[in-house]
């Protein structure tokens, strides 16, 4: 039995497992969340504990740190050395164009992530920052980066290329890369086996802090909202989503915006954040159950933008068989799941409202009996398939 340790750190979370394999049974884990506030929780499980505990986690060093301790405590933790891990598989956002495989991390690999900050600025540092502190706490463990973006490659450059000079993808990499491709790629997998369908066309929706939508044909990345750098495509937590480049080069040329200024702005204070001032939906929602017209707007702008996305990707395809939604917001949030299918009867989806607002961690599909597509909840398991693909490439 070989004990991995699997470190998922996202814009502001860090989510982590400690995984058996290959019997992939799950010995410890949880998730940090809001790093960065003055709120941050930290849950952890093993066996038949279980807590949630307040802290003041400024950074993702300091959550791993904590989760570690965890671990290693003698009566809740599940290891008594470090060095009873041999593996840490870690999720890396952006590979770029150097990394399309799961790679054992060295001082080069690290450097290439760090190269690559500009690109996924909210993710790949901290992605970075989990690493290097890995490597303190378990030096004698092998460090593994699994990628975001390898899931993608397989999109056609019909759809991956951009309508630009093409000396900017020939001599400058400048192309469509995708993300939230380990997500992406278990979640449509699971739906694959659902559907007892090889041959399939589904269009998976990943939300959560940061979102995406991927159309998936015969199990493959055909298209993908996320381009370049994680900013485009759905509305986000504080990432805009698609905007008109006009108001870029409008805000630097007459409203004095430096162009660093314009992509803090596009990158940490637009989105739902930039619409209402917050940016966890469970707020949003919430305040616009009371009235809130800001997050009223908010919500349906975020349901609009995912529809047109969903009929795009059907026509990309010919056809659709299941619509996946996942991630924390896509897993849980039965109104932004109802907003999105309401009047989408014309492409065959309709959901059935009791099913909608059944909470389960189960797969499950909430479509009427008799509609053409299904949809299907299923939550996802990033940590899961990086376990795989870990030990595939370690042991």
């Amino acid at each position: 039995m070989n004990k991995i340790l699997i470190i998922n750190s996202g814009s502001s979370s860090l989510k982590f497992q400690l995984i058996a394999m290959p019997a992939e049974e799950v010995l410890a884990s949880g998730l940090v969340e809001r790093i960065g506030q003055e709120n941050s929780m930290l849950h952890y499980k093993s066996g038949d504990f279980k807590t949630s505990e307040e802290f003041s986690i400024p950074d993702h060093s300091v959550a791993l740190k904590k989760v570690t301790n965890y671990l290693l405590d003698p009566e809740k933790g599940v290891i008594k050395d470090a060095s009873e891990i041999p593996a840490i598989g870690h999720r890396v956002v952006h590979g770029g164009d150097a990394f399309s495989e799961t790679i054992e991390i060295d001082e080069e690999v690290k450097s290439e992530i760090k190269k690559l900050f500009s690109l996924a600025p909210l993710h790949n540092p901290p992605n970075l920052k989990g690493i290097q502190v890995a490597e303190d706490i378990f030096p004698e463990a092998k460090q593994v980066a699994v990628f975001d973006t390898a899931f993608h490659r397989s999109i056609p450059d019909c759809a991956n290329t951009y309508a630009i000079p093409l000396s900017f993808k020939q001599d400058h990499n400048i192309q469509v890369y995708g993300f939230h491709g380990t997500s992406h790629k278990y979640v449509t997998e699971q739906a694959i086996e659902m559907l007892d369908k090889k041959n399939s066309k589904i269009i998976s929706v990943h939300l959560g802090n940061g979102c995406s939508i991927t159309a998936v044909q015969d199990g493959k990345s055909v298209d993908h909202s996320l381009g370049f750098g994680p900013v485009n495509g759905l509305i986000m937590g504080t990432r805009s989503g698609d905007i008109d480049q006009s108001i870029i080069f409008y805000m630097i040329e007459k409203l004095g915006y430096s162009a660093r200024e314009v992509s803090d702005l596009l990158h940490h204070k637009s989105g739902m954040l930039g619409l209402t001032g917050y940016s966890d939906l469970r707020d949003i929602e919430a305040e616009a159950e009371k009235g809130n017209r800001k997050c009223q707007l908010a919500l349906e702008m975020n349901a609009y933008r995912i529809k047109k996305y969903i009929g795009a990707y059907t026509a990309a395809m010919n056809g659709l068989d299941a619509i996946v939604f996942t991630a924390g917001i896509g897993e849980n949030s039965d109104i932004l799941r109802s907003l999105v299918c309401k009047d989408m009867e014309y492409l065959g989806i309709e959901i059935d409202p009791e099913k909608n607002v059944i909470r389960s961690k189960e797969n499950r599909a909430i479509n009427r009996e008799n509609a053409r597509v299904k949809v299907l909840i299923i939550p996802t398991n990033e940590e899961l398939e990086i376990a795989k693909q870990t030990y595939k490439l370690v042991f």
